[in-house]
């Protein structure tokens, strides 16, 4: 089921960042008196009094930005109105209104969500001062003063908060799906491979919006399975900032993988590999998602095999982190390429659930032990017991040892090797995690790979 988001808007120096830290209960946003100071978290999760939630900092969008204030205003309100189910308008009692607030409360309103008008820097307890009044000329009931910094207020503006969230939605479709997102920068042909995907000779379950800030998810039927295609298309209305871009892009790829199993993460093969692409795998990679890299366009590319092979040998190198993940080349235009794409998800999705009797699994590991030897350390040489698989979805597998402190990365990964050339986990991150040995510290006896 979706946790509702919840919007932070308003002009930069208002406060969004240190209200976005009240809010989630740590520091996760850079704070600072500049205005569109960098922000290193833009979305999290948050809770209150058992609402789950989560928590967007439109702010992200200031950050670099060239254009004017009006603009980059219209942006975030763009942004909060199509992701969020709630949003909070921030303002600031100190600075006053302005002509921009105005101009944000009128999109606001025109939007439907629902909106709590949110007066920051009201530091002293008790009633507020007769200036904050003036705020309700913004048109909104629910107008609430607070202090972020002094974390005055906020028990009043959650509970406002958490009256408007959705009731929780659950389709019976998605107990039996494979959601699959469409990740990669704007405009390397996402919807053009969701229409090819749900092309006439399949057949489409339904069409079913997962919110009014989402596209669309498409639920398709391919080989008697249902798949739920969550594609992460841009904004309808071209930004003219580039890190407005990439901000709502880096936003869609989170929500659309916290939705997911498995991640298609799309190349342009004309323009290359682009430092987005990176980071956008990088996503799927650190939330253990089952991954497939496609490279689009091929049709104008080199179709010699040779070229081909060089293609993919550079797309290795660049992402060397992933490389349990299989590179398909196709044309979201002409559909060459789709079958091997349709055949190549159900692989891995089958991979990424995969469990491997114990027995099995602990003979494979006695023979790597045999085969290499784990490393000593200062006469000590680290022992592994026994390994059991703990879970599936990402393949997740417990090592019992003698000491964590004698396990060596390089170790691991020869492990997590041999273990893929016995088992197929094609497209799926195996997760390794290791116990020691009557550790005093449990902490300690665990590692979990992040």
């Amino acid at each position: 089921m979706k946790k509702p988001i919840l919007a932070i808007v308003g002009r930069p120096n208002t406060g969004k960042s240190t209200l976005f830290n009240a809010l989630a209960g740590k520091r996760l946003a850079i704070v600072g008196p500049k205005p569109g100071v960098t922000r290193d978290r833009i979305m999290t999760e948050a809770d209150w009094v058992g609402h789950d939630f989560v928590l967007i900092d439109t702010g992200g969008i200031e950050t670099g930005s060239k254009d004017s204030l009006q603009d980059l205003m219209h942006q975030q309100v763009d942004v909060a109105i199509e992701m969020a189910d709630v949003i909070c308008f921030l303002t600031d009692i100190s600075m006053g209104l302005s002509d921009i607030d105005f101009d944000i409360a009128q999109r606001l309103r025109k939007s439907g969500k629902p909106v709590i008008c949110t007066v920051n820097k009201v530091d002293v307890p008790g009633d507020p001062p007769p200036e904050f009044y003036s705020f309700y000329e913004l048109g909104f009931a629910e107008t609430i003063p607070i202090s972020a910094s002094h974390k005055l207020g906020l028990t009043e503006l959650l509970d406002s908060i958490v009256r408007h969230f959705p009731e929780p939605i659950r389709h019976e479709i998605e107990d039996d799906n494979i959601p699959v997102a469409i990740l990669g920068r704007p405009n390397v042909g996402k919807s053009s491979l969701a229409n090819k995907l749900l092309g006439e000779e399949r057949s489409i379950v339904s069409d079913i919006p997962g919110t009014t800030r989402d596209s669309l998810d498409s639920y398709v039927e391919y080989d008697d399975r249902t798949y739920r295609l969550i594609d992460t298309a841009g904004l309808r209305r071209k930004s003219k900032i580039d890190d407005s871009v990439e901000y709502v892009s880096t936003l869609r790829t989170r929500k659309a993988l916290e939705r997911s199993e498995i991640a298609l993460i799309m190349i342009d093969a004309v323009e290359g590999i682009a430092n987005q692409d990176t980071r956008i795998a990088g996503l799927a990679h650190k939330a253990a998602k089952a991954s497939i890299f496609i490279v689009n366009k091929w049709d104008l590319m080199d179709q010699s095999a040779q070229y081909r092979k060089e293609y993919e040998q550079a797309l290795r190198l660049r992402f060397h982190f992933m490389s349990y993940a299989p590179v398909i080349f196709l044309s979201a235009l002409t559909g060459e390429g789709i079958d091997l794409l349709w055949q190549t998800i159900k692989e891995v999705h089958a991979a990424y659930h995969r469990r491997m009797p114990t027995s099995l699994l602990n003979d494979v590991v006695a023979d790597a032990i045999i085969m290499h030897p784990a490393p000593q350390q200062k006469g000590r040489q680290l022992k592994i017991y026994y390994a059991t698989m703990t879970g599936v979805a990402p393949p997740t597998i417990l090592f019992f040892i003698n000491d964590i402190k004698l396990l060596h990365f390089s170790y691991e990964r020869y492990l997590e090797n041999r273990l893929r050339d016995n088992f197929d986990f094609q497209g799926t991150p195996l997760i390794l995690r290791w116990k020691g040995k009557a550790a005093r510290n449990e902490s300690k006896s665990v590692v979990t790979p992040e």
